[in-house]
């Protein structure tokens, strides 16, 4: 069978309470998802041939990704972060200390600058420890601004000519 038309038949609720009433499977054994779809079913049945919604999709970056983009953009060997630890990983440490002077700079320091003394403290409260210290910012890198690294991104999503409407079409 090389495709099937099954997906365009009703929704995958209605199947799999077809197959529940048919005893061709067994009440016990239903998908986890089934008694929260029957609870609280979609107000749009999520049909195949239902047409794409024309919304406009919302930037959702935070002012912390800007930062965050930046640091891992210019220390690429971080090391790995022991999600089970409860520590603070190094990324929201230095967003902490990054924060932190830009405040206290209330505007009167660039960017970079901050960018370069958060660096500093970073590597002060770690005790110089070479295993996971993030790399100083290279020389030649000093007139690039933190908002670069979503340009580029933004600028390579535009020149793949990615849509979501293109993605959900037949």
């Amino acid at each position: 069978m090389a495709s099937s038309r099954l997906e365009r038949i009703g929704t995958i609720f209605t199947r799999t309470q077809g197959l529940i009433q048919s005893k061709a499977l067994n009440w016990e054994d239903r998908p986890l998802w089934y008694d929260v779809y029957a609870a609280f079913p979609p107000k749009e049945t999520p049909q195949y041939d239902r047409p794409v919604p024309n919304i406009k999709l919302k930037n959702i970056f935070y002012p912390e990704d800007r930062i965050r983009a930046i640091f891992h953009r210019n220390n690429k060997r971080i090391g790995a972060t022991h999600l089970a630890g409860g520590g603070k990983s190094l990324t929201q440490k230095f967003i902490d200390v990054y924060s932190k002077l830009s405040v206290q700079y209330d505007g009167t320091a660039t960017e970079e600058q901050i960018y370069k003394e958060a660096i500093e403290v970073l590597n002060r409260e770690r005790g110089g420890a070479k295993e996971a210290q993030p790399q100083q910012e290279p020389d030649d890198v000093e007139s690039v601004s933190l908002s670069m690294a979503f340009k580029e991104a933004q600028r390579k999503q535009q020149d793949q000519g990615i849509s979501v409407r293109d993605i959900f079409k037949d």
